[in-house]
């Protein structure tokens, strides 16, 4: 038997329920929904959460279209989900837990008698360290972003093997293998020995079908790579991003971007000009470094200062 919150399931079976983590402000409690895999026969345990950033959606798309997929008379092992993490703030559809201003993803690994959001991180931390294996389904916010897996814990950690490996095999195409900030799941889980990944699938308001399903593959990947279900996964060869530089506007204006996302650029090479409203051009700007056009504001309209877009540096294929 396999309890996550108040959903139990025995060898075959599947439940959902909920894990609660406190009380609303009326003070009725409030659970995160929950769900068990149990498969039929013993194997690995893989945990997956979704929306720790409150706006970031198509990580609830991927868990929405792979939960009904999934057989547990034809699993090994358990799958354990949590399909909200930033209860609030998906709630009312903003990046951060509106409670305590938090950014959820800097909060792990968390603290059971903290804020809010230390609360759930400490909850949902719990969860993850108990499995073989993490998957934190992420999103570029509303930004536009190409599809990548990240890799957070760091070059010099002794999971960080493990973790490029998962991430070759969740097959998104890129890698950004980068340490990460303090706070995030990527970073905290493999501290305790779970190979833990980060996958941003794209970037939008709402959610991304093309995304989604990438996430779906993603996930199924991962299944069959580590034995989960019956077959076999050959990774593919993936484009990887150890560097990542971001650019800002020098004035205000209208943005023209000149490459799309996932183009190489080159050194020197043109990303944007901002115009004035009348199409007259105010700035020039150009990549610093080689590398791949990776993430894009979405509204035109920018002032000085403000972001504009990010290249993913020190290329190579792994």
């Amino acid at each position: 038997m396999v309890t996550f919150g108040t959903a139990t399931a025995a060898p075959g079976e599947k439940d959902t329920g909920r894990l609660e983590v406190g009380e609303t402000r009326d003070g009725s409690t409030f659970g995160l929904p929950v769900a068990v895999v149990n498969g039929i026969d013993d194997g690995r345990t893989l945990y997956i959460q979704a929306a720790s950033d409150g706006d970031e959606l198509n990580g609830v798309g991927v868990i929405q279209r792979t939960l009904p997929q999934l057989d547990p008379m034809e699993l090994s092992g358990t799958i354990l989900v949590c399909g909200v993490v930033n209860y609030h703030a998906f709630q009312v559809a903003e990046h951060r837990n509106p409670v305590d201003d938090t950014k959820m993803n800097r909060a792990y690994p968390g603290d059971k008698t903290g804020t809010s959001s230390e609360r759930i991180a400490a909850a949902t931390f719990n969860a993850a360290i108990s499995a073989d294996y993490v998957l934190d389904l992420h999103q570029g916010s509303t930004s536009q972003m190409i599809d990548e897996v990240r890799v957070r814990c760091g070059t010099r950690h002794r999971l960080h093997e493990e973790c490029l490996e998962l991430a070759k095999v969740f097959g998104c195409g890129y890698i950004l293998d980068q340490k990460g900030p303090d706070g995030q799941l990527a970073r905290a889980a493999p501290d305790e020995g779970v190979p833990t990944i980060d996958p941003e699938l794209g970037g939008c308001v709402g959610w991304d079908e093309d995304s989604i399903q990438r996430g779906v593959d993603g996930v199924f990947n991962v299944l069959h790579h580590y034995g989960f279900l019956d077959g076999h996964y050959d990774t593919r060869p993936q484009t990887r991003a150890t560097g990542f530089e971001q650019y800002g506007s020098p004035v205000g204006g209208l943005i023209d971007f000149k490459p799309d996302l996932g183009d190489r650029v080159a050194r020197g090479e043109t990303l944007f000009e901002v115009t004035d409203v009348f199409g007259d051009p105010k700035a020039e700007i150009t990549a610093d470094s080689s590398g791949v056009f990776w993430r894009a504001r979405r509204l035109p309209q920018v002032a000085t200062g403000e972001y504009v877009c990010s290249v993913g540096t020190n290329i190579d294929t792994y």
